[in-house]
């Protein structure tokens, strides 16, 4: 067994109860805002041929599993897409709901929304993805702010809110009613990073500050119709370590020109290792995204709440694995990430992301979404394995977790869901566990609430799982010990294979 597989049977997430920490963050490193640094200047201009990150023609992967439960239920509660996160407005819909002229909009800055990407090496080098959006912030008064922010409000209003809550709902609401800038030219600064997040261990994530890298980046092609770019862009070396002959992940801070608040982390990730790709709702965060009324609260005004002890545990993870690179997917739309990213980042390991660009709006989109981004990182690395972590409350990861396990053979080395129907009576709903029909039982595991101790043994390769009733379970990889595994789920899942 390799010493990487070995460090994951030992790091990897116990279950158990864990009922008394609801909110207990790493101490050790302070946060990091990754969106506000001042921009340096640097020389070494580098412009090359870029790869468009855009799907041109998606099909339809919308699959409601409440559809025999008849038509008062909707649909978007299943797949984990609730409605206020559909159809925002853009365009013409933002200046007309504002009322602003053109001359009004001339007159606003610029400013980008740069979002925390990852490099591949090839032949040819480091290849960086960038990818982010282009808008301008309307001066939109507190009266105006209100009245917008009412609309994404059920049974309250923004009268009705704390002043803390309700100042969050206005800043949300005016991230929400921007200009998205279409045609125009992105330029990117380079520099060596030093720290990235709150994982606990110094610099703050499973990298390392590379001793180069600076450079000016060109971003060949200049933003679409929404105001989006997406690419890979190979960059110079400058001093950073070749993808062949190391191990560690480098990190990269991304400066944007001519934008205060256009900075993110970029992670450049060797050929080979270990990735984690995580959900955040339900997962991460409390979110409650199959109750509307509290999931619009917890998203719009409520501060950003950890769900129980997983900064631990994720902290462990970056704390016990050499090299593991942590990347953050969520089908939250581009506008209203800078929360994610600035809670991710005072709270969990450092990380690269991904969010649902401006071109996928409506709940088919969003579910085909998610599939296109996994699979874009999947193929991204093909010698890399993963471990995939969601609750089930997404219809979506239901379907695409365990379909990736079968499109891409030996690089899923566990999925882990939180079953959010068994801890949370709020969600009434089921899930549909017949995507993991013919998957090793051994590869994937249902659970309830995690443990922040982990207990697992290690024996000839394989790891015993002590369950809540005596029993245990020999698996390879997905190894977590606790009194708290989920069982129906897990026993539901493998009479699905059985049939």
């Amino acid at each position: 067994m390799s010493p990487m597989l070995s460090a994951i049977l030992v790091a990897l997430l116990p279950l158990a109860s864990a009922s008394a920490v609801l909110d207990r963050r790493p101490a050790a490193v302070a946060p990091v805002d990754p969106l506000i640094t001042p921009s340096p200047t640097v020389e070494n201009a580098v412009t090359r041929t870029v790869k468009r990150g855009f799907v041109d023609d998606l099909k339809n992967n919308a699959n409601s599993i409440l559809s025999d439960l008849g038509s008062a239920i909707p649909s978007y509660v299943a797949s984990g897409v609730p409605n206020f996160f559909q159809d925002f407005p853009v365009g013409k819909d933002v200046r007309e709901k504002l009322g602003i002229t053109d001359e009004q909009v001339d007159a606003l800055p610029t400013s980008v929304l740069n979002i925390p990407g990852y490099g591949n090496w090839t032949d040819q080098g480091w290849n960086l993805r960038f990818h982010g959006n282009v808008y301008k912030q309307p001066n939109t008064s507190e009266e105006k702010l209100n009245d917008l922010s009412n609309i994404f409000l059920i049974d309250t209003s923004i009268e009705k809110l704390p002043p803390d809550q309700a100042a969050q709902a206005r800043n949300l609401t005016a991230s929400i009613f921007v200009l998205q800038q279409d045609n125009e030219r992105v330029v990117f600064d380079l520099k060596p990073a030093p720290t990235a997040g709150a994982s606990g261990e110094p610099g703050g994530g499973g990298a390392v500050t590379p001793k180069g890298g600076n450079q000016e980046i060109v971003f060949p092609i200049n933003t679409t119709t929404e105001g989006d770019f997406d690419g890979f862009v190979q960059i110079n070396d400058n001093g950073l370590a070749d993808g062949n002959s190391t191990n560690d992940i480098q990190r990269l801070n991304v400066y944007t020109r001519g934008s205060n608040i256009g900075n993110a982390t970029a992670y450049l990730v060797p050929p080979t290792g270990l990735t984690i790709i995580s959900d955040i709702d339900d997962i991460l965060r409390i979110t409650k995204i199959y109750q509307p009324k509290e999931g619009l609260l917890n998203s719009f005004a409520r501060p950003f709440v950890a769900w129980k002890n997983m900064p631990e545990i994720y902290a462990n993870w970056s704390r016990s694995i050499p090299d593991f690179h942590f990347h953050y997917l969520t089908t939250t739309p581009e506008q209203i990430t800078r929360n994610y990213m600035d809670f991710i980042y005072k709270t969990y390991p450092g990380g690269s992301f991904d969010t649902r660009p401006l071109n996928f709006s409506d709940v088919s989109a969003t579910l085909s979404i998610r599939k296109f981004l996994l699979t874009k990182v999947f193929e991204t690395y093909p010698k890399r394995r993963f471990v995939l972590v969601a609750d089930t409350s997404n219809s979506d990861v239901m379907k695409d977790y365990p379909q990736l396990a079968k499109d891409f053979p030996g690089q899923v080395a566990c999925i882990f869901l939180r079953n959010t129907s068994a801890t949370d009576d709020g969600d009434r709903f089921p899930y549909d566990t017949s995507g993991f029909k013919d998957l090793d039982r051994k590869s994937y595991m249902f659970f309830k609430v995690p443990l922040a101790r982990p207990t697992v043994r290690s024996q000839q390769g394989q790891c015993s799982i002590a369950l809540h009733h005596g029993h245990q379970l020999a698996g390879d990889l997905c190894c977590w010990v606790g009194r708290d595994v989920d069982m129906k789920a897990a026993a539901a899942a493998a009479a699905v294979g059985q049939k």
